[in-house]
């Protein structure tokens, strides 16, 4: 493929010579104005901003950390980074004071942009002395070494370094289920081979609008939204704040969407607290009304335009693809790793097998292992993990393969399904090992369920904690808590009846928390943190095991 081998500052001068005037980035502003900024303006700042770095003499691919949610001016600064012949260092804009400091530190950024952050001053400590700090023009309160300002009245580089397909471009520091953060070293020959590659297989254009929203620190994100818009074009929207979100989201009316599942599965609670689940799913049945509710409800939630619909990142419930389905939108599964620029495998519309999740994406390559572990293998494959050569070891294979960490098997037709996670597989204190995914999968397709984790390490039989939607905890504290307890309590006969004798739970425990990242329960992207599960409920487990109510409440 041609375009395999161009790499992303190439593509976008490409893009920028060819529509210059074309609206690029819709940024949302205070008071409600909205600021557009065309392919040429972003590349006038970006090369500004490259000058500038240029002017400070700093050693070729010199670390330089973004500090900020999603905003037009991370994706320009990123840029500006390459362009001046550096390596860009993306964090997450929720870290602690100690987690900056871990990764800045790591990585030996030598200066760090700073822009769009709700608690700046709970992170600022978190820079070491000696790294200058610049402000992006949407920014929190505080002084700062330079601002945005000062950049731009730099004339911009007259050269269009384009870098090399083994230089590297980024480290991707990982949010981590478990353990201290890894930095993932990807060249510009990473992104190519994913971008290019993806950007083909969706038939993606520039005709297409994307919103932006997940942290573009994420692999996911910088995918789906940066590079993509590069090498088709899209115009991409940022969503504001939680708050905006479904204004955005209508402002937008995106095209392609990508989504983790917890953000699936909170459209559909959306959904459900203005209409009772039973009642939706009464209407859709019916042939023509059941067509026209679900073009509404797609339209209330800024879905209606959308023609590529995609989630991954955590194991996504069978039930809930079926929901959309229904609706009239086909939400496809992805799979892949912060370790393979996110792509590895997808479901192909209409060539859905249910409880798989897609064959190989193209230039993938996968072998299973005697273990059960997939192994994949791409152009997309990382570097190696930064400053970690015994952690890269135990990750890549000799010829190159990357261990997932995933259980899996594929069919003759090259589909995959993951059985599980190996570091997660727990064991009974009866010696029986249970996988917890397949089993939550199980569980999440309860409508009042929002969030679920199995847990059983060294219990005699495993039990469920769930945390109930908003919905549902709102029926729990009325009369319709019975009625809650009843569905609940079916739930469990029916997810027991289809498993192993050792895999059977003893209860459900509906717990009072709502787990989120600001309390430590999800990561960045809104994936159970299970450490901090048992580290929160741990003490009580005995106890509730002790108890053998089939529904416990955790008052």
């Amino acid at each position: 493929m041609a375009d395999a081998v161009r790499l992303p500052l190439e593509k976008f001068f490409e893009r920028e010579a060819r529509h210059p005037n074309k609206r690029y980035l819709v940024q949302p502003m205070e008071g409600g104005r909205l600021e557009e900024l065309t392919w040429a303006e972003v590349g006038d700042q970006a090369r500004r901003a490259a000058s500038w770095l240029r002017g400070r003499d700093l050693p070729q691919s010199s670390r330089i950390a973004i500090i900020s949610k999603n905003c037009a001016h991370w994706i320009i600064a990123d840029l500006a980074i390459w362009m001046a012949g550096h390596v860009s260092v993306p964090l997450y804009p929720n870290l602690t004071a100690d987690s900056v400091r871990q990764v800045l530190e790591h990585s030996e950024s030598v200066l760090a942009f700073v822009g769009k952050l709700d608690d700046w001053p709970s992170m600022a400590d978190g820079v070491p002395a000696g790294v200058p700090v610049v402000a992006l023009p949407i920014h929190p309160k505080s002084e700062f070494n330079y601002h945005w300002k000062d950049l731009q009245a730099t004339p911009p580089i007259r050269d269009d370094p384009k870098g090399q397909p083994d230089q590297l471009a980024t480290i991707i520091y990982t949010s981590g289920t478990t353990g201290t953060p890894k930095g993932v070293m990807h060249n510009f020959s990473n992104l190519a081979f994913a971008a290019s590659h993806g950007v083909e297989l969706f038939s993606t254009s520039e005709d297409d609008r994307l919103l932006s929203y997940l942290p573009l620190c994420h692999v996911a994100e910088r995918m789906f939204v940066e590079m993509a818009s590069i090498y088709a074009g899209q115009t991409v929207f940022f969503a504001e704040s939680l708050e905006t979100f479904l204004e955005d989201l209508r402002r937008a009316r995106p095209t392609a969407i990508f989504g983790v599942p917890r953000i699936w599965t909170k459209f559909q609670m959306g959904v459900y607290a203005k209409m009772p689940a039973q009642k939706l799913d009464r209407l859709l049945r019916l042939p023509i009304i059941g067509r026209m509710v679900g073009r509404k409800v797609l339209a209330g939630l800024g879905l209606d335009a959308v023609r590529i619909a995609l989630c991954g990142a955590a194991p996504v419930p069978e039930a809930l693809l079926d929901w959309y389905k229904r609706l009239g939108l086909d939400v496809l599964e992805v799979y892949g790793m912060t370790e393979n620029c996110g792509y590895s495998h997808v479901c192909r519309a209409g060539k859905q097998k249910p409880g798989w999740i897609g064959q190989n994406s193209p230039g993938v390559d996968v072998r299973i292992s005697e273990e059960g572990e997939v192994l994949v293998h791409s152009g997309a494959t990382m570097q190696g993990y930064y400053k970690d050569p015994a952690k890269t070891a135990e990750t890549l294979t000799v010829d190159g393969y990357l261990r997932t960490g995933d259980k899996g098997e594929q069919d003759a037709e090259g589909n995959l399904r993951l059985t599980g996670r190996i570091k997660e597989i727990f064991k009974t204190s009866k010696g029986k090992y249970v996988a917890p995914a397949p089993i939550e999968n199980r569980l999440a397709v309860h409508p009042r369920i929002e969030q679920v984790c199995v847990v059983g390490d060294g219990l005699p039989q495993p039990m469920a904690l769930c945390v109930l939607s908003e919905v549902g905890r709102q029926e729990a504290a009325n009369s319709a808590r019975p009625e809650l307890e009843l569905s609940l309590r079916e739930l469990l006969e029916e997810v027991n009846g289809v498993l192993d004798k050792h895999e059977r739970l003893q209860g459900l425990v509906l717990v009072k928390e709502i787990w989120a990242v600001d309390n430590g329960f999800l990561t960045p992207t809104l994936k159970i943190k299970r450490n901090q599960v048992e580290d929160a409920y741990g003490k009580r487990f005995p106890e509730w095991i002790e108890r053998g109510e089939t529904v416990l409440w955790h008052e």
